[in-house]
């Protein structure tokens, strides 16, 4: 499956998590961060709840309820309780729509 277009670059602000449906049933948190725009899975792999509601600091996205860290290149988790990844997907910007490939996951560590 070729990638999507779930967004307009317009629709993003700074460290400021934007979550997005894609396909009805997955939603990613769109991500724009030091010049970058990172697509990972909205949902803390341990508290299962959406990662667009916490803060982004530094090259990483915090979860509101139990605070694990995640790193926004790779979903790894920093910190306890979680110590499963989340998804990041393969995205990019053509002209100003945010493109993501949920076929395509990048994480790697």
């Amino acid at each position: 499956m070729s990638p999507q277009a779930v967004c307009k670059v317009t629709d993003l602000t700074t460290d400021v998590p934007f979550a997005v449906e894609v396909d009805d049933e997955l939603t990613v948190a769109i991500v724009r961060h030091g010049g970058k725009i990172y697509a990972i899975e909205d949902e803390c792999s341990h508290g299962k709840v959406a990662l667009s509601e916490g803060d982004v600091v530094d090259d990483t996205i915090e979860c509101y309820l139990h605070g694990s860290v995640f790193d926004l290149a790779t979903g790894r988790p920093l910190n306890l309780p979680a110590t499963e990844p989340v998804r990041v997907f393969a995205c990019h910007i053509e002209g100003d729509d945010v493109l993501i490939d949920v076929h395509a996951t990048v994480t790697q560590y």
